[in-house]
């Protein structure tokens, strides 16, 4: 796929997850242990062939910034191509079921314009997953399609559960025939992906055309408003999705987690997922700790008991403490005899000795960064 551009869209709404992105755009949340969102869609661009990514950014993306770096991670600090960052121009662009994406992508399009790659795929970051893109760029160029979309089909019960879902309904050839976004009662079980891929010509008319007349946001105003002017058509992908819309989402795909078939399919099936590089000393285990069904990142200590948990870097667990059912993001500390259990403590928050907190696993507890109990 090294004719295929990428572009990674951070105008995604976050409005049910204020608790943990106040701080930080989506695209950064800190993901398994050591990941965060946009580590998932960085992997497997590079790992699709695709070696010419441009990060559009949104509201406050200093944190991002500072973990993607010049992207030598993912092998995209290179002399041709490599990672851009795009500008955005606005202040608040990513709220409600429609962020204003079009007029960023219009003030970017000289960088679009002089790429040489043929066609663009984009994506944004709430749907993590491993996925090689190669077997939808056949299916685009066989449908000869102008536009392909790809979803995940799920049980009705399942999207009827899903929060500010946009939800495709395909003809038998696989050709979309109506969209809804965010809509109250859903009548599709096909689940968009926010991932795209056309021509790179196609996509600048689309977006100079929509911007002339209005037009704010890309699913909306590109796609939506064309379905009966393009062949727009749907690639079905069958492999773990976990889709981060809510607090809720990302707990509970957080602790699926802790299942290794899960874990070994979204991080392995289709290449390794990678994220920026901490030097940092295994975890250690100290005489009295007890460790059960967790993930543990390396620099983190532990002297208490962890059970069905996940623990980021530097995370601290002190004696006789106890964490059932939780998530201790980077550098956070959990002091001695504290009891915690269906709670995310976001970055450097520090529970102090004797605390005790319960949420429940449909309503977790959220402490905010650098919070002191």
């Amino acid at each position: 796929m090294k004719n295929v551009m990428g572009l990674i869209n951070l105008h995604e709404s976050h409005d049910l997850l204020r608790e943990i992105t106040k701080n930080r755009p989506l695209a950064a949340i800190p993901f398994g242990g050591r990941y965060r969102l946009i580590d998932f869609v960085l992997s497997n661009f590079i790992n699709s062939g695709i070696t010419n990514v441009g990060i559009l950014s949104a509201g406050n993306s200093r944190s991002l910034m500072d973990h993607i770096r010049s992207g030598k991670e993912w092998d995209l600090a290179r002399k041709r191509d490599g990672l851009f960052i795009l500008p955005s121009l606005q202040t608040d662009n990513v709220q409600g079921a429609f962020p204003k994406d079009l007029v960023d992508f219009f003030n970017n399009l000289d960088y679009i314009r002089s790429s040489r790659q043929r066609y663009v795929l984009l994506s944004g970051s709430r749907a993590v997953c491993n996925i090689n893109y190669e077997a939808a760029f056949r299916f685009h160029q066989e449908k000869n399609a102008d536009i392909t979309i790809l979803y995940k089909e799920y049980s009705d019960t399942d999207v009827r559960q899903m929060t500010g879902a946009t939800l495709l309904e395909t003809a038998s050839d696989g050709r979309i025939v109506d969209m809804e976004i965010c809509p109250v009662s859903a009548r599709s079980n096909k689940l968009s992906l926010a991932m795209y891929l056309m021509e790179r010509s196609l996509f600048v008319d689309l977006i100079d055309a929509s911007v002339a007349r209005g037009g704010t946001n890309l699913a909306r105003d590109c796609f939506l408003k064309n379905l009966d002017n393009l062949k727009i058509y749907g690639f079905p992908f069958q492999g773990y999705l976990a889709q981060i819309n809510s607090v809720q989402d990302y707990f509970s795909h957080s602790m699926s987690l802790l299942t290794p078939a899960v874990w070994q399919e979204l991080f392995f099936s289709n290449g390794s997922i990678y994220t920026k590089v901490k030097d940092a000393a295994p975890a250690k285990y100290q005489q009295d700790a007890q460790v059960r069904s967790s993930l543990v990142a390396n620099g983190s200590v532990i002297a208490g008991k962890v059970e069905n948990s996940i623990l980021f870097r530097g995370a601290k667990i002190h004696k006789d403490a106890r964490i059932t059912n939780s998530i201790i993001m980077q550098n956070g500390e959990v002091g001695p005899g504290a009891i915690i259990e269906n709670v995310i403590c976001d970055k450097d928050v520090k529970i102090t000795a004797g605390k005790r907190l319960k949420g429940e696993l449909n309503h977790p507890i959220v402490i905010t960064k650098g919070t002191v109990i």
